[in-house]
C-alpha cells in the first residue's frame, strides 16, 4: 500500500475516531480534551489532504485514480457495494476542501463557543459530521454515497438544534430534517431506478468495457454501461437493450430509464443543496452557531447536490430532460435567492440567501455541461463564503451577539481586522475583478466561467440560464454592499429593545459576561465592539488567503491548460460548451475539436447553413484546423458582469452611504415588493397553508369523519348504540305490572293470528 493510499485512510477515517473518542470519552478527557483531540486530529487531516491535494493539482498532472477496499459491504447477485475510499480528482477536491474548512472550523471554535458548557459535544458533533462528508466524498458505488448523505444529514440536525433548549433552534433542526427527508426519497428511488435497469445480458463481454464485477450500483460499472451503451437487462421486460434506449412505465407513464433516473437523483441533490422549492430549510438553520453555518452551510454539505451531480455527470451527459430541469432550477434559484437577500436583516441569513444563489450558479453550469467550472465555483465559494459566515460570527461575538444589521453601524473601527477580511470575502463573492485579464479575487474566475458558459451553451435554456447569473450578479452585488455599509459604516444604531433581550449565543445554556457591557454608551458613533481573539482570526486570515489566490492559482488545473490531466476523467468534458475539446476559450488554449458527432450542435448549424447559402462545399472545408478554432466570445458578453457588479456597488453606495434614510422610509412603509421579499416569496406561509395546516386539516378529517363518525359510528359504536338503545327501550317494558304483561301477550297474540289467517287467504 503506497504512502498515498495510507494518507488517504487516515484523511476519512481519523475524524470518524476523534468523534467517538470525544463523545464517548467526554467524561475521561472533559471539555478541553475533547476540543484537544477532535481540533489535532482534524488538522491533521486537512495536513495530509492539502498534500494531496496540490501534489494532485500544481504537481505537473494527477497521480493515478484508484479505488481502496475496506471491506465487503452488500454482495446479493449484482448488487454488490464495498466499504471503499475512491481516489480521483473529484474526491480528492472534495476530501481537502472538507477537512480544510473543517479544520478552520475547529479552531475558530475554541474562540467563539468558549463560554458554552456543552462545548465538548460540540466539536464531537463537528468530528462526526466532517466523517459522514469524507464517506460521501469518497465513495465508490450510490450505496456508501447515500449513506454519508444521511450522515451528514443526521449531523447536521444535531448541529443545528444543539442549543436544544432553544424552541427555535429546535423546531429549524426538524424543519431541516424534514425538508431533505423529502429530496432524500427522491434519491432512493433514483438509486432504485439505476439497480432496476442496470442488470446483466448473458453472452456479452462487460469485461471488454472495463467492467471487471458487475455491480449495480458501482460507480465504474454504472457509468461504464451508460456512457458506451451498453446493452442490458431491465428487470421484467423480456428483450435485452441498450441503456440510452430503455423506457419503462413509472406512475402510469412511459418515461425513458435514463432521465427518470436523473430526475430523481436531482430531487435529492436540490433538497441537501437547497435548490428552489426545497430551500425553506436553508435560512432557519441559522439558528444553529455560526462555525456550524460556515462548516455545513457554506463549504461542505450544501455543496454535496452538485457533487453529486458532476459525480454522476455521464449520466446526465445523454439525459437532456433531466439537464434542462438542472439548469432551469439552478438559475431561478441564483435569481430567487438573491431577491431575498435585498430585504433580509439578519447578517447571517443575507449570507445564507448568498450560499443558495450560488449554489444556483453551480447546478446551472452541471445542467448546461460545465461541469469543470461548477466545481471551480464549489472550491473557490469554500473560501469565501466560510469567510463570510466566519467573519458575520465575528461581528455577532463583538457586537455582544447583536445579529440584526439594522442596529450595527459603525464597527469598522473597533473590528477592523474583520472589517478587512469580510470586505474580501465581499470582493470574492462579487467575483470582483479585470476581464480580459488575471487581475481578480477568487470568484471573479469561476463565477464568470459559469456565466460565459452558460451565453456559450448550444441547449435550449443556456440564455436563460445566462440573463437569470447577470441578473444575479447585479443583485448578489447590491445586497453584498449593504452588508458591509449597514454593518461597519455611519454611525451605531443601538436596538431599542436591547435590554429586553438576551442575545447570548449559548441561550439558555450560559451566561455571557459581555453581554453585561453590550449597552456602554458608544462613543463618536462607534459601536460597543470589540476585535474577536486571535483564535477567530487565524481562520480568518488563512481563509481570506484562499478567498485572494485560490481562483488565479487553480484555473490552469480546473479549466483550461492543464485540466485533461487534472480530471483523468473524473468528470465528462466534452459536453462543456466553454471549455470542452470544441468549446469557446475567451483567455485560452485553442482546443481540439474532433470531428463528426462529437463537435457542438452549434458547429453542426453553421456548417448546415453555410451549405444552404454557398452550396455544398467540400468536407475538409468543414474541418476544423489541425490545432482547433480559437473562438472569442463577445465583448459585451465578457464585460457584463463586471458592469452590472459595479452598478450594484453604486447603487449601494447611494442608498445605504448617502441617502441612508430612503431605505429605511421605504422598510417602515412596507409596500408590496418590500414584504414580498422580506417574507421570502411566502414560501414559508404557503409550505405551512398546504402541508402543515392542509395535513392537520387532512388528519382531522380523516379522524373526526372518516373514523369516529363513519367507521367507528357505523361500526362498532354504532352496533353498540343499537343494542343499547334496544335495551334502553325493551327495560321500560318490564314495568312489573301484571296487566301491562298481560296487554303484551294480547297484542302478540293478535298480530300472530292475523299472519296465520292471512296467510292461509293466500
Amino acid at each position: 500500500m503506497t504512502f498515498q493510499e495510507v494518507a488517504a485512510i487516515l484523511i476519512v477515517l481519523s475524524p470518524g475516531i476523534a468523534a467517538a473518542v470525544a463523545g464517548l470519552g467526554k467524561r475521561l478527557l472533559g471539555d478541553k480534551g475533547a476540543m484537544a483531540v477532535t481540533t489535532g486530529i482534524v488538522v491533521a487531516a486537512a495536513a495530509l489532504a492539502a498534500w494531496q491535494f496540490f501534489g494532485w493539482s500544481l504537481g505537473g498532472g494527477a497521480g493515478e485514480a484508484r479505488t481502496i477496499v475496506l471491506s465487503r459491504w452488500f454482495d446479493v447477485d449484482t448488487f454488490i457495494a464495498d466499504w471503499a475510499i475512491r481516489i480521483d480528482t473529484l474526491s480528492v477536491i472534495m476530501m481537502f476542501v472538507v477537512t480544510s474548512v473543517s479544520a478552520l472550523v475547529h479552531i475558530y471554535s475554541i474562540g467563539y463557543m468558549a463560554e458554552d458548557p456543552h462545548r465538548g459535544r460540540f466539536f464531537a458533533y463537528l468530528s462526526l459530521f466532517t466523517f459522514a462528508m469524507l464517506m460521501l466524498v469518497t465513495a465508490d458505488n450510490f450505496i456508501q454515497l447515500f449513506f454519508g448523505w444521511e450522515g451528514v444529514g443526521l449531523a447536521s440536525y444535531l448541529l443545528i438544534g444543539f442549543w436544544y433548549k432553544k424552541p427555535s433552534a429546535n423546531s429549524a433542526a426538524i424543519k431541516a430534517f424534514v425538508v431533505n427527508r423529502v429530496g432524500d426519497f427522491g434519491f432512493a428511488l433514483g438509486i432504485m431506478a439505476l439497480v432496476f435497469m442496470i442488470q446483466p445480458v448473458a453472452g456479452v463481454d462487460y469485461a471488454a468495457a472495463g467492467i471487471t464485477e458487475f455491480s449495480s450500483i458501482k460507480f465504474d460499472t454504472v457509468f461504464a454501461v451508460i456512457s458506451q451503451n451498453l446493452p442490458v437487462q431491465v428487470v421484467g421486460q423480456a428483450a435485452a437493450s441498450p441503456i440510452q434506449d430503455v423506457t419503462f412505465d413509472f406512475l402510469g407513464v412511459h418515461v425513458w430509464g435514463l432521465e427518470i433516473a436523473g430526475i430523481l437523483l436531482f430531487i435529492g441533490a436540490m433538497g441537501k443543496s437547497a435548490q428552489f422549492f426545497l430551500h425553506t430549510w436553508l435560512p432557519d438553520a441559522m439558528e444553529g452557531p455560526t462555525p456550524v453555518s460556515a462548516l455545513i452551510h457554506a463549504a461542505t454539505m450544501v455543496t454535496a447536490g452538485v457533487f453529486l451531480v458532476c459525480r454522476a455527470s455521464p449520466l446526465y451527459a445523454v439525459a437532456d430532460v433531466a439537464s434542462n430541469m438542472i439548469t432551469v432550477v439552478g438559475a431561478v434559484t441564483c435569481l430567487f435567492a438573491a431577491t431575498i437577500g435585498l430585504a433580509q436583516n439578519d447578517i447571517k441569513r443575507v449570507v445564507a440567501y448568498s450560499t443558495c444563489s450560488q449554489l444556483g450558479y453551480m447546478f446551472f453550469a452541471a445542467g448546461v455541461g460545465a461541469y469543470g467550472a461548477a466545481m471551480f465555483h464549489l472550491f473557490t465559494h469554500a473560501f469565501f463564503k466560510a469567510l463570510l459566515f466566519l467573519g458575520a460570527g465575528s461581528v455577532i461575538h463583538g457586537m455582544h451577539h447583536e445579529q440584526d444589521m439594522r442596529f450595527m453601524g459603525g464597527v469598522r473601527q473597533p473590528m477592523m481586522f474583520t472589517w478587512a477580511m469580510m470586505l474580501i470575502g465581499t470582493l470574492a463573492l462579487i467575483g470582483f475583478g479585470i476581464p480580459g485579464t488575471d487581475i481578480g479575487f477568487a470568484g471573479f474566475f469561476s463565477k464568470d466561467a459559469i456565466i460565459e458558459s452558460a451565453y456559450a451553451s448550444s441547449d435550449t435554456f443556456g440564455p436563460f440560464a445566462f440573463w437569470c447569473s447577470i441578473a444575479a450578479a447585479l443583485l448578489t452585488s447590491f445586497y453584498s454592499w449593504r452588508l458591509m455599509f449597514m454593518t461597519f459604516e455611519g454611525k451605531y444604531r443601538p436596538n431599542p429593545h436591547a435590554h429586553h433581550d438576551d442575545h447570548s449565543h449559548a441561550g439558555d445554556h450560559a451566561h455571557d459576561h459581555s453581554h453585561d457591557h453590550a449597552h456602554a454608551k458608544p462613543k463618536g458613533g462607534r459601536a460597543p465592539a470589540h476585535e474577536s481573539p486571535l483564535v477567530m482570526l487565524v481562520p480568518l486570515l488563512l481563509l481570506a488567503v484562499g478567498a485572494v489566490f485560490a481562483g488565479l492559482l487553480f484555473k490552469p488545473s480546473f479549466l483550461t491548460s492543464n485540466a485533461d490531466n487534472f480530471w483523468q476523467g473524473a468528470i465528462v468534458r466534452e459536453a462543456d460548451p466553454l471549455y470542452g475539446p470544441c468549446g469557446i476559450h475567451p483567455n485560452g488554449d485553442a482546443a481540439h475539436c474532433p470531428a463528426g458527432d462529437h463537435a457542438p450542435a452549434a458547429a453542426h448549424a453553421a456548417a448546415s447553413a453555410a451549405e444552404e447559402a454557398h452550396g455544398a462545399a467540400p468536407a475538409e472545408e468543414h474541418a476544423p484546423p489541425a490545432g482547433g478554432e480559437h473562438h472569442e466570445l463577445p465583448a459585451w458578453v465578457v464585460w457584463a458582469p463586471f458592469v452590472v457588479t459595479m452598478t450594484g456597488l453604486f447603487g449601494a453606495i447611494i442608498f445605504y452611504l448617502l441617502a441612508p434614510g430612503v431605505p429605511r422610509r421605504m422598510a417602515q412603509n412596507g409596500g408590496p415588493m418590500h414584504s414580498f421579499l422580506s417574507h421570502k416569496w411566502y414560501f414559508d406561509e404557503i409550505y405551512n397553508f398546504i402541508f402543515v395546516k392542509g395535513t392537520a386539516a387532512l388528519g382531522d378529517l380523516f379522524w373526526k369523519v372518516g373514523d369516529k363518525k363513519i367507521i367507528d359510528g357505523l361500526g362498532p359504536d354504532g352496533v353498540t348504540g343499537v343494542a343499547k338503545a334496544g335495551a334502553g327501550g325493551l327495560s321500560r317494558l318490564h314495568t312489573g305490572y301484571i296487566f301491562h304483561y298481560a296487554l303484551v301477550i294480547l297484542v302478540s297474540a293478535v298480530i300472530f293470528v292475523a299472519f296465520v289467517l292471512a296467510g292461509q287467504g293466500r
